[in-house]
């Protein structure tokens, strides 16, 4: 695993927020890599691997999440609130302009993020997410969000994680399930394994409109003027094709690429990703 080390700063209503803090050139702009809905900043790892050394990387646990403290109010898991965390995030590390990856709700408050100060984000990836999300996507994410599980092996856990989200990754054999099962899941005190976030993240989430916020499609042109690395899974039920491709067209700069057979959402580890990812590095140092 590659090198990091634990970053803390605190929230607005008090909450101890953490970030993996993999460093890097302090003269370029760092990689800030924000999760989706019920993700940590464990599934940065593989991107940490490729670009840490070269460039700082900033892999978030949003609130709820990992070793993130969990929220008082289960309604501050809304996307403008994980923007003022950020912003916290930013401040306590004294960071001006940043190169943001966002998964899915992490490219949602990467597009909420770019209003506000024009120029601080000198490059953006947004993973299989846009200003339009498919309802099939969000009907099944809905439908497995804040549901415990527990299981007594990594094995259980991984067989599980197999069977519901099969048809997203249908290459991966066990030793990826078990990878993505040891990223979703946690080890508990008493030897059980279970979620690592906390299962109220999924009480705004199941309002019609929280998953999102203002317009976003005007939050996505304001990133017009940098590059913007639009990634889409091939099989995904959150992002269109139809969807993906105006977001390329809005945006001067921007790049799109589909990962064939993926769903929602890519690891960004893959080839033709990472390829673009370093297309995009060298567009925001040019």
């Amino acid at each position: 695993m590659t090198a990091y080390e634990n970053l803390y700063w605190w929230s607005n209503d008090g909450l101890r927020l953490h970030a993996r803090d993999y460093p890097g050139d302090p003269a370029l702009p760092p990689l800030i890599c924000l999760p989706g809905l019920t993700r940590n900043a464990r599934d940065f790892e593989g991107v940490a691997q490729r670009f840490a050394g070269r460039r700082r990387v900033i892999a978030v646990d949003m609130r709820g999440r990992g070793e993130s403290a969990y929220a008082k109010d289960p309604m501050s898991y809304v996307p403008l609130t994980y923007v003022q965390d950020i912003e916290g995030l930013l401040a306590e590390a004294g960071i001006g302009r940043f190169v943001a990856v966002g998964t899915s709700l992490g490219g949602i408050v990467t597009m909420l993020m770019a209003g506000p100060e024009r120029g601080r984000i000198a490059g953006a990836v947004l993973n299989d997410i846009g200003p339009e999300i498919e309802g099939a996507g969000l009907a099944r994410i809905r439908g497995y969000v804040g549901r415990a599980s527990s299981f007594p092996t990594w094995m259980h856990a991984a067989r599980c994680v197999a069977e519901n989200h099969g048809d997203i990754h249908p290459g991966w054999g066990i030793p990826d399930w078990l990878g993505m099962a040891k990223r979703l899941y946690r080890l508990t005190g008493t030897g059980r394994i279970v979620l690592d976030y906390d299962l109220k993240i999924a009480e705004p989430f199941r309002v019609p409109g929280a998953e999102a916020g203002p317009d976003m499609w005007q939050a996505l042109t304001a990133l017009a003027g940098v590059p913007v690395l639009v990634v889409r899974g091939g099989r995904s039920d959150i992002l269109s094709a139809g969807v993906a491709e105006r977001m390329a067209a809005a945006l001067p700069d921007a790049e799109l690429v589909t990962v064939p057979e993926v769903g929602h959402a890519p690891t960004l580890t893959e080839p033709p990703v990472i390829a673009a990812i370093e297309r995009l590095l060298q567009k925001v140092a040019a």
